[in-house]
């Protein structure tokens, strides 16, 4: 019984070694892009081309110097005021709807959440000439408002979808029970059942930031020079002449590393989100 019992646990701890090896491996595949990038931010440019690569060998500020002292700070500010606020105007809109959804019966319910679902799934080249087409009617062409509502567009699909998932964990007892005490439908909404659901709306809304953040085709086609986003602005770094690598990478690290830092402090908030109702009492 004794030797079984040692059998078992050398079995455990190589499994586990086995588990540790591979989660090792496939961290340092996913990890080396970013690495590269940043230690790629330091290199003069006579580094960057060196064969075989140098990574730490004469870092230098260069890059970074000439990426803050042309237009790019600019963009960076175009993309926080464009991201956030698409996300606040789809969780405005989209987490009453996805409560109406969950809570209300009628008969185009579930043809109404399809539709809604369907203009997430279509791809944006598909709709990318009549909203061009549209925005140029207006006058809206290489504007924030521009990408704004064709950020809130494909944004509030995933809300709706996202918080009605949310919803539907709370049970209908809640909202009767808020009902009986006097509170209104909205109060009930607001007051009861909203703090309920509100890592799932801080885990929705990381998802939309992130997507408005990264996006980078109806940025390219929609903006020039008064509207341009980060990805954007980081593209335009390879010109006729080849790629500008250390102003590229340094750009591109700018880029990330924000969004980065928001998704660790809003980690804990994420994963509670994610969780929410995975766990029955």
């Amino acid at each position: 019984m004794l030797n079984m019992e040692g059998v078992i646990q050398m079995q455990n701890k190589k499994g586990t070694i086995i588990k540790v090896i591979l989660l090792a491996i496939a961290l340092l595949i996913f990890l080396f892009p970013i690495f590269w990038m940043v230690s790629a931010s330091f290199k003069t440019k006579a580094d960057v081309f060196s064969f075989p690569p140098v990574f730490f060998a004469n870092p230098t500020l260069e890059n970074y110097r000439d990426v803050l002292s042309s237009e790019f700070p600019r963009y960076i500010l175009n993309s926080v005021i464009i991201a956030v606020s698409s996300v606040f105007i789809s969780v405005l809109l989209g987490t009453p709807a996805a409560y109406t959804l969950s809570r209300f019966h009628f008969k185009i319910k579930e043809a109404t959440a399809f539709w809604i679902l369907s203009t997430r799934m279509a791809p944006p080249v598909a709709v990318a000439l009549p909203m061009f087409l549209m925005m140029k009617t207006f006058g809206l062409l290489d504007t924030h408002i521009c990408l704004i509502i064709l950020y809130t567009t494909f944004n509030l699909s995933f809300v709706i979808w996202m918080m009605r998932g949310f919803f539907d964990e709370i049970p209908r007892s809640i909202d009767e029970a808020g009902l009986v005490d006097g509170c209104s439908r909205y109060s009930t909404f607001v007051k009861v059942v909203l703090p309920l659901v509100g890592p799932g709306l801080v885990a929705t809304a990381i998802f939309c930031l992130i997507f408005s953040w990264n996006e980078f085709f109806f940025a390219l086609t929609m903006s020039r020079t008064v509207a341009r986003t980060v990805p954007v602005a980081v593209q335009g770094y390879i010109g006729i002449y080849g790629l500008r690598w250390g102003e590229m990478s340094a750009a591109a690290t700018l880029a990330t590393f924000p969004i980065l830092i928001f998704a660790a402090l809003m980690q804990k908030h994420l994963v509670r989100g994610l969780t929410l109702g995975a766990v029955k009492q």
